[in-house]
């Protein structure tokens, strides 16, 4: 990118950003000044990153991820975020779509429709038929995105070095979300892990006794149509559900239907979230569609996240204790999965995880809004210096999403309800996985090697006892504001014990000392210990402040 182009998308930036109401960013930018953020209203923070384009849009929706970095309102705002572009010209799209193919479209396709259905701020999507006749779908990348993105995330990376000087740029690491966005996003421009993504979840939610798998469908990849800038799937036809027949209608078989459709989905989603651990991170009413077979398709499998097994099993008590309002339980397992950030104070978090769970308490299962519950619950660590690990946004994201279609889509919805008939086949599946005969051996091997071991190690620890080299390495938290309590206290003692020396010394002098002299110096004593007793004083009582 070069200076000028450079300077004039900067100057583009700051005039959304004051016109918008936003000076933090002008002195920021111009001025360099990198103190600590003022971040506009939830709805001024959306207005802005969309009107700033594509690349801004996608860094909402990052953000929007990342509920222990930014409060409930401001991930409810970038929740929304959706990019308004208009389709490329299809004279331009026949250009670029004939680049990519490995043959001429002729050759390839039937039929193939340059005039976009669907457009997004990073591609755009096609329908075409095969020779065989098989209707597919083209989602192919916008072109000169590729630039843009480059350009912009350059800016992005120089603002984030600029925060990084301020205690909030160090606190919540923005030169890593700056990282982490850049490699974000540019997967996104990869369709192959699009493509990876699709093909890993289609075979993994294709086998599952909880449900029927013939009933959910994600579609297949045309492999030999697909590359880092264009994708070929299968064509499914059908509608998004809350526009879908059965939403619409109010008769019994609709209600019927529609009670069917929200098990299926909470449970085709509950074995992503705690068997598979590998999830669709945003499904929301525009990528879930019931089809015209009566079938249920997920759609748009380019964010996803990742949840390994000790994580997945801790998600899944949470969701136990959340469920029965166990503020202590909720605080046990939020330290096993958040980073803390400096000493934690845990009777202060279970004590704000019980006024959150208090709300709780004496509702139905279906009045609790499970993904809300988690969103507030991250807030309340991240307030109480600890950072949770990306992928638990991701978590409540998907959930959020997930549970807020299927409320719109079926208002009786209970996601607890949902989830109880599983408990049992989820913690057998968590104690001893899909194949008992390969834990037991496992068990086995685990065992095998700490009874090997142990004689070595207990051998060891009698040698060092016996020849008194044995040395315990302790490290307790909160040692260091007690060492400091304790200083403050010896201090204080210390310089009692030296402003009463000088009381005594003063009033000595003062009863035996009756010359000019001895009175001066009996004065000089007196103001020496009453200037400092009254400091003494005043510290102790600044302290306790």
């Amino acid at each position: 990118m070069t200076a000028s182009s450079r300077l004039s998308r900067q100057g583009e930036i700051i005039e959304v950003f004051l016109r918008n109401g936003w000076d933090y960013m002008r002195r920021l930018l111009i001025k360099g000044q990198a103190d600590e953020p003022d971040i506009p209203p939830p709805e001024v923070l959306r207005n802005i990153l969309t009107e700033l384009g594509p690349v801004y849009v996608k860094l909402g929706q990052l953000l929007s991820t990342r509920p222990d970095l930014l409060p409930p309102p401001y991930i409810e705002a970038l929740s929304r975020l959706q990019s308004t572009v208009p389709a490329v010209a299809p004279e331009v799209m026949e250009d670029f779509i004939r680049q990519q193919l490995p043959a001429p479209p002729e050759e390839l396709f039937e039929q193939l429709d340059y005039r976009a259905i669907a457009a997004g701020s990073i591609a755009q999507t096609h329908k075409a038929m095969l020779r065989d006749g098989r209707a597919v779908a083209l989602k192919v990348q916008r072109p000169g995105i590729d630039r843009l993105v480059q350009r912009d995330m350059a800016l992005i990376k120089d603002i984030a070095r600029l925060v990084a000087a301020t205690q909030f740029g160090q606190r919540n690491n923005v030169m890593e979300l700056a990282e982490e966005f850049h490699d974000a996003l540019n997967g996104e421009l990869n369709f192959m892990t699009e493509a990876n993504h699709t093909e890993q979840l289609r075979r993994s939610i294709a086998r599952s006794s909880w449900y029927d798998p013939k009933q959910i469908v994600i579609p297949s990849i045309f492999w030999e149509l697909t590359n880092a800038k264009l994708m070929t799937m299968e064509w499914l036809n059908g509608r998004p559900i809350l526009t879908s027949k059965i939403a619409t209608e109010d008769t019994a078989a609709a209600r019927d239907a529609r009670e069917e459709v929200t098990t299926l989905l909470f449970r085709a989603f509950f074995k992503q979230y705690f068997v598979d651990g590998f999830f669709h991170a945003d499904p929301h009413p525009g990528n879930l569609f019931y089809l015209e077979d009566g079938r249920v398709a997920i759609l748009d499998c380019g964010m996803v996240g990742r949840m390994d097994p000790n994580l997945r099993a801790t998600m899944t008590e949470m969701v136990l204790a959340v469920a029965n309002c166990d503020a202590q339980r909720c605080t046990q397992l939020t330290l096993q999965m958040a980073e803390p950030l400096q000493p934690v104070n845990l009777v202060r978090l279970e004590n704000d995880f019980t006024r959150l769970l208090r709300r709780y308490y004496g509702l139905s299962v279906g009045e609790i809004n499970t993904a809300e519950v988690f969103g507030q619950l991250m807030d309340a660590g991240t307030r109480n210096s600890l950072r949770w690990p990306a992928n638990v946004g991701l978590f409540t994201k998907s959930l959020a999403n997930l549970e807020g279609a299927a409320r719109q889509f079926n208002p009786n919805v209970n996601l607890l309800a949902e989830i109880r008939p599983l408990m049992a086949d989820l913690f057998r599946n968590q104690l001893i996985g899909a194949d008992p005969l390969q834990a037991l051996l496992r068990t086995g091997l685990e065992f095998r090697n700490l009874s090997l071991s142990s004689p070595r190690q207990f051998g060891f620890l009698l040698d060092r006892l016996a020849s008194e080299q044995l040395k315990l390495n302790l490290s307790i938290q909160g040692l260091d504001s007690l060492r400091r309590s304790i200083d403050d206290a010896a201090n204080r003692r210390a310089f009692s014990t030296v402003v009463a020396a000088l009381i005594i010394g003063a009033a000595i002098v003062s009863t035996s000392q009756q010359s000019s002299q001895g009175q001066i110096l009996s004065n000089i004593l007196f103001a020496a210990a009453t200037f400092l007793g009254l400091w003494l004083v005043f510290s102790i009582l600044r302290a306790e402040r």
